[in-house]
């Protein structure tokens, strides 16, 4: 198979590792992770992160500048449609103008699984406002369908639960989601080491995003690296195509003409 670009609301990216920027001790170690990431965009909770807010305060953009990376606001930490539509249009204040989001509206406190009704609506009210909404919701491939149906430019289905580190919970609901599918998929939470990140791309899952199996890591700037090596390995499995796997052994020499 041929590879296709990652292409997310008209722009090109060459990694298909995306970042999150919070939970790392502090900013110099953040920006030595998502260097060692090679990762294009990153992943920024507008209501826990200050992008300029405030301007007594370290900025985060001093250390992934929008020139370099694309910035990828999300909605963390809303648990209505109108918080997260509000989260939103800050950041494209913020961000003078900037359209391409993250759309997440929880519904509980301790698994922070997605609340779907909510998302729905949040997810109608932006692709209308003109947002091009990368949105994170359940492995349900019905749900996914309709996000996509309503406009939504990218799908993140969760592997597990937020911050987890549990893997992918239902693979075969992953690769529903993906062959029904015509925009990119992405995997977003509950990724906990590289093997994990390395399955989603084996599933044909378009790219994977993750905060904690990093920033949570005792060595952050390694698994860093790990994780993109992992993404590069699992994409190039996926597109050359595992072998049949077999009931029984079979030789990996020839059994003719032994001597």
């Amino acid at each position: 198979m041929t590879d296709t670009a990652l292409i997310i609301a008209g722009k090109t990216y060459n990694s298909r590792l995306l970042v999150g920027s919070g939970k790392y001790s502090d900013l110099t170690e953040t920006k030595l992770a998502t260097e060692a990431a090679e990762a294009d965009i990153i992943t920024v909770a507008i209501r826990r992160t200050n992008i300029g807010q405030d301007a007594n305060e370290p900025n985060l953009l001093d250390v992934v500048p929008p020139e370099k990376y694309t910035i990828l606001p999300n909605t963390a930490g809303c648990y209505s449609a109108k918080d997260a539509v509000r989260t939103c249009q800050l950041a494209r204040e913020l961000l003078g103008g900037h359209n391409l989001v993250k759309l997440e509206v929880l519904g509980d406190e301790k698994t922070l699984y997605p609340n779907i009704v909510e998302t729905l609506a949040a997810a109608k009210i932006l692709v209308a406002d003109g947002f091009d909404v990368m949105v994170y919701t359940s492995d349900d491939p019905i749900i996914a369908k309709e996000l996509e149906n309503i406009g939504c430019c990218a799908i993140m289905p969760l592997a597990s639960l937020i911050g987890s580190g549990q893997g992918i919970a239902n693979p075969a609901n992953i690769k529903l989601i993906k062959q029904n599918a015509n925009v990119p998929v992405l995997i977003d939470a509950g990724i906990g080491c590289a093997s994990d990140a390395a399955k989603a791309m084996e599933l044909g899952c378009d790219g994977v995003l993750m905060n904690s199996a990093i920033a949570n890591a005792k060595n952050p700037v390694l698994m860093a690296s790990a994780m993109k090596h992992a993404v590069i390995a699992g994409r190039e499995s996926f597109l050359a195509g595992r072998m049949m796997k077999k009931a029984y052994a079979s030789a990996s020499s020839p059994m003719e003409n032994l001597i």
